[in-house]
């Protein structure tokens, strides 16, 4: 008997599953059959799969059981399988914009399965898809809270999916049959598929989700584990409303912690490096002081203080000077830059803004002169010869105070001896961007201005690695400004107003929300304006000035409105920081309900910062929205920069109350609020620098997880 063994039998090859955890790509995930949503995620920010975690639920809401339609309850939800008995689709009007698609009101009449009793559904101002897709059905399941109409129940906007389409997912359905769970739209990815993803990750991930927090700090707060919280939240399990509530705490703190950790990592990372101690006398102090016409006010005295002892420290200076318009943030930069000149050293100012820029060199020139300090400005139009030759000079250490834009944080400027760092208008810019020009000497001091005082809370998130000083009182002298709402009805006594200021001799900004029209939105812009207020002030110079302009335009319209040669200067938002002109006594913003209160706080800074009073004039010729004027009545009636900031941070939020967003990440903030939370936020922070502080192996674990995260060093 043979007993040798067939060798060219080939065995069926057994396929080995891949096996996925957390941190996995999206795409082990989600396959190839959904690149272009992976594409999506990707670009948005998602890396891994735990990144789902943090996206929650919009709603997530306890279904009726299926019934018949004698069941339906006025103001109650309700599920019902039902035959498509007609289609109507009436057209209603236009979208603005592109393709200007054609939006309709449909109503579809069906008939119940169970009862063959017939209600309505209905659409309102909606795309023809929703004709396109229920024409194509036969038979529904429909969801959504019911109303009467003429005696008649009706459904207005349900959701639907076809009972003869397998594949097409449901907005309502889920594993358990009895939830609805609906995620949010993320980058154009759908919220039915995001759910779809979710549903996708498998059940011993699940019951497998790594905690971030030490036991001890668990234990301390009564804290619900990381995995039993995203558990409760994305409905994989059914909680008490106690334990929902816990769960969502845990979130929120979890946010503020982590968030915390790595901004006080980021503050103990730059406080490492030891620096030059810059030697300061009070005769040196007195000295720069005397120059100014006015005493220094109390609390100038105390952030100058605060500075001193910042540059005397072995350690470098991160600190933020808050105050509002006017009150005399640059007069204490001015002082430190002199100290630090004195010394021997460098110092570099950057501002957002070419006329930001030009204004502070001005400024310098006229304070100190050119023989006591080699002042140099630099810009994105400064011609190529001429910036070679500053860079030489930086190099060299001739030029001791270089005033610029962006441009400072080019790869071609070096310094000799770069000792301080003063950045105006902080909000205006990125973290990453203050890096690269501290980065450009060992040690650097680094003293940066904000003319949008910061709430207490948001300086904990966005600015929580500084050392801030508050300047509230204001330099004596000053007139400050008054601000009125104009309407169609006072429209005429405004202008009348305007021409009154003009005959004497002071000058207005007009400012504008954009600088050319556009079919999409319904507001003003600066071409319109420009050539209505040419006819309403025929007698008087009246220009432009704004962002698209070429440097040198720009400049030269700046210094001609400076030097009285224009009367009125139409602008749209580029003159909100740091423009003094104290000929300007009037600004009127047009549309303000465009801009944040912040911004609109700002804006009017720009007048009153003399002798002669200030007047604002918030112009609407058209209604606005009874939130938009409550907006507006914030700012007339409230003069307090920081009143303003809290209120433009409960009605913008954190991302938004400088237009801009600061704190990077994916995804951004999904639970915690600074405004609603602030006291889950204090607590984070003193656990987060606690533990910062304390040798203890399982936290050192910690730490140096998140110390190893390169986006500590460059977002909040």
């Amino acid at each position: 008997m043979n007993s040798s063994i067939n060798t060219s039998i080939k065995l069926p090859s057994v396929k080995s599953k891949k096996i996925i955890s957390w941190n996995s790509s999206l795409e082990d995930l989600l396959g190839k059959a959904s690149k272009k949503s992976y594409e999506k995620l990707l670009s948005a920010n998602f890396l891994e799969i735990a990144d789902f975690l943090w996206v929650f639920p919009l709603r997530v809401i306890e279904l009726p059981p299926l019934r018949s339609f004698e069941h339906i309850e006025e103001g109650r939800m309700f599920i019902g399988r039902a035959k498509i008995l007609n289609v109507q689709a009436r057209p209603n009007f236009r979208v603005k914009g592109k393709g200007r698609a054609m939006l309709y009101n449909i109503i579809v009449h069906v008939q119940d399965l169970l009862s063959e009793r017939i209600i309505s559904l209905k659409w309102f101002n909606s795309y023809g898809s929703i004709t396109s897709k229920i024409s194509k059905c036969t038979l529904i399941e429909f969801m959504g809270e019911a109303s009467v109409f003429n005696g008649q129940f009706q459904f207005t906007n349900p959701e639907f999916y076809s009972l003869e389409s397998s594949d097409d997912p449901s907005l309502f359905v889920t594993v358990s049959n009895d939830l609805k769970i609906q995620y949010p739209t993320i980058n154009t990815v759908s919220g039915v598929h995001i759910k779809k993803f979710i549903d996708k990750i498998p059940t011993d991930l699940w019951n497998n989700i790594p905690e971030t927090l030490p036991k001890k700090l668990l234990e301390q707060n009564k804290f619900l584990s990381l995995g039993d919280a995203f558990k409760i939240i994305h409905a994989k399990t059914k909680p008490t409303p106690e334990l929902e509530l816990k769960a969502e705490h845990r979130l929120i703190y979890e946010e503020f912690f982590i968030d915390q950790i790595k901004i006080n990592l980021r503050r103990k990372f730059f406080k490492k490096p030891k620096t030059k101690k810059i030697s300061i006398t009070e005769p040196m102090l007195k000295s720069f002081a005397s120059l100014y016409p006015y005493e220094l006010t109390v609390d100038q005295s105390k952030a100058l203080n605060d500075v001193r002892r910042d540059l005397a420290s072995e350690h470098p200076m991160m600190r933020l000077i808050q105050g509002d318009v006017g009150c005399g943030k640059t007069t204490v930069a001015m002082i430190a830059a002199m100290i630090v000149i004195e010394n021997g050293n460098q110092v570099a100012l950057m501002c957002p803004t070419e006329a930001l820029a030009i204004q502070h060199y001005v400024s310098a020139l006229e304070l100190f002169g050119e023989n006591t300090v080699n002042f140099k400005l630099i810009l994105g139009s400064t011609p190529a010869k001429e910036k070679k030759l500053i860079q030489s000079q930086l190099l060299s250490g001739e030029i001791n105070y270089i005033i610029g834009t962006h441009s400072l944080i080019q790869e071609s400027i070096t310094f000799k001896s770069l000792a301080l760092a003063i950045i105006d208008e902080q909000h205006k810019f990125g973290v990453d961007q203050r890096i690269k020009l501290t980065s450009k000497g060992q040690g650097v001091h680094c003293l940066i201005m904000s003319a949008t005082p910061i709430p207490r809370s948001l300086s904990l998130t966005q600015y929580g690695d500084l050392d801030i000083s508050t300047i509230k009182s204001m330099p004596s002298g000053r007139k400050g400004h008054k601000t009125r709402i104009v309407t169609e009805e006072t429209y005429q006594p405004y202008l009348n107003f305007l021409k009154t200021r003009l005959s004497l001799k002071e000058q207005i900004y007009i400012v504008v929300p954009a600088i050319n029209e556009n079919p999409d939105q319904d507001f003003h812009n600066l071409n319109d304006i420009l050539e209505r207020y040419k006819k309403y002030f025929p007698d008087h110079k009246v220009e432009g000035l704004h962002g698209q302009m070429k440097s040198d335009e720009k400049a030269r319209t700046f210094l001609d409105f400076k030097l009285h040669k224009i009367d009125i200067l139409v602008s749209t938002s580029v003159i909100e920081v740091g423009i003094n002109v104290l000929n300007a006594t009037v600004m009127a913003i047009i549309n303000p309900e465009r801009f944040g209160l912040s911004s609109l706080h700002q804006l009017r800074g720009r007048v009153g910062r003399g002798e002669k009073p200030g007047f604002c004039f918030l112009v609407n010729d058209k209604q606005i929205s009874a939130l938009s004027r409550e907006r507006l009545k914030v700012i007339e009636s409230n003069t307090d920069g920081f009143k303003i900031a809290e209120e433009d941070l409960k009605l913008r939020g954190e991302g938004d109350l400088f237009g801009t967003d600061q704190s990077g990440g994916a995804p951004q903030k999904r639970l915690a609020n600074i405004v609603l939370h602030a006291d889950i936020l204090y607590q984070a922070r003193e656990d987060a620098l606690r533990l910062i502080d304390q040798k203890d192996p399982e936290i050192e674990i910690l730490l140096d997880k998140f110390s190893k995260d390169t986006r500590v060093f460059t977002t909040v």
